[in-house]
Formats: structure tokens, C-alpha cells, sequence
């Protein structure tokens, strides 16, 4: 359930227009998005009951990030970040795996995300929403305990 946690905490939406400026189409980030159980790269068993990703406009070019993941036991457990996804780091709460982040969007449909604890770097992220906006891939990098780069990749279904 950690390493659930972790792979799906932050993602990130892209940038709000400023207020002079014409208005622009809101990123497919936004939204939510739960996980597709059956895809997860673990056996069934390990599986959580559910995990969704919120992203939402938090006001003044920041976003917000909620996670939510449901055990089979019927725990639960809240991750949260707000941030400009401008690629400076913010405080993560609740996460078991990150206390500090950095988004960036290169493109509307595409962040890319850095996460780190204790000041160590824990993992890569880039998540891509799909042309039909869908569905969302994350594509996680991370270090084996070995210190062995490696690579998964959940999936994503849209909620809302």
C-alpha cells in the first residue's frame, strides 16, 4: 500500500491563465482519475481497493493534488500537495514516500513530477493523458533497494 501511495501522490494539472490574458482550455489533468486495479503491477492480493488522483485549479496559478487510497481492509490514507507547477519544490502531507515535490508541465496533457524524503530523491514521474482524455498513464522511475534504476507504469481511468 506504500508503494501505492507513493507512485500515484502528485501529479499536477498545468498553469491557470492570469487574468488579463485570453482565456486558455483547461488542461486534461484536471479532474479525477482512479487506477485500473487489474493493471497494477502487483499480484491481486496486494492490490488496494481503491486509489484515486484529484487535480484541481487551488487559485492564483497554484494546483491542488488529493490522493486517496483505500485498502481491502477498508483503511484509508490522504496525500495532499498545493503548488505552481513551475518546477519549485512544495510541501507533500501524507504521502509515506515524499515530503517534497516539483511539477512541471511541458505540455497540457503532460507533467512531470520529482518527489524526494529527508532530502533524498525518491522517484520520477510523468503522466500523460491520452488525446480522447480518458484515460492517463504514469510512467514511474525509481531505485531498486540494490540502487538498480527501474521503471513501472500504472493506468489510469477518468472519473470526473
Amino acid at each position: 500500500m506504500k508503494a501505492i501511495v507513493a507512485t500515484l501522490l502528485l501529479a499536477g494539472t498545468a498553469p491557470a491563465a492570469p487574468a488579463a490574458a485570453p482565456a486558455t482550455p483547461a488542461s486534461p489533468l484536471l479532474g479525477s482519475w482512479a487506477v485500473d486495479l487489474s493493471r497494477l503491477p502487483m499480484p491481486p492480493e496486494a492490490r488496494p481497493k481503491r486509489v484515486t488522483i484529484t487535480y484541481s485549479d487551488a487559485g492564483g496559478g497554484k494546483w491542488r493534488t488529493q490522493v486517496e487510497v483505500q485498502g481491502k481492509d477498508g483503511s484509508r490514507s490522504h496525500a495532499t500537495g498545493t503548488y505552481w507547477p513551475d518546477g519549485t519544490s512544495f510541501p507533500v502531507e501524507g504521502n509515506l514516500e515524499a515530503d517534497t515535490a516539483a511539477v512541471k508541465l511541458p505540455a497540457p496533457n503532460v507533467m512531470v513530477q520529482a518527489l524526494a524524503k529527508g532530502g533524498v530523491p525518491a522517484s520520477m514521474r510523468t503522466y500523460t493523458v491520452a488525446a480522447d482524455g480518458k484515460t492517463m498513464t504514469e510512467t514511474v522511475v525509481f531505485f531498486t533497494p540494490d540502487g538498480k534504476p527501474a521503471m513501472r507504469t500504472n493506468y489510469f481511468n477518468r472519473v470526473s
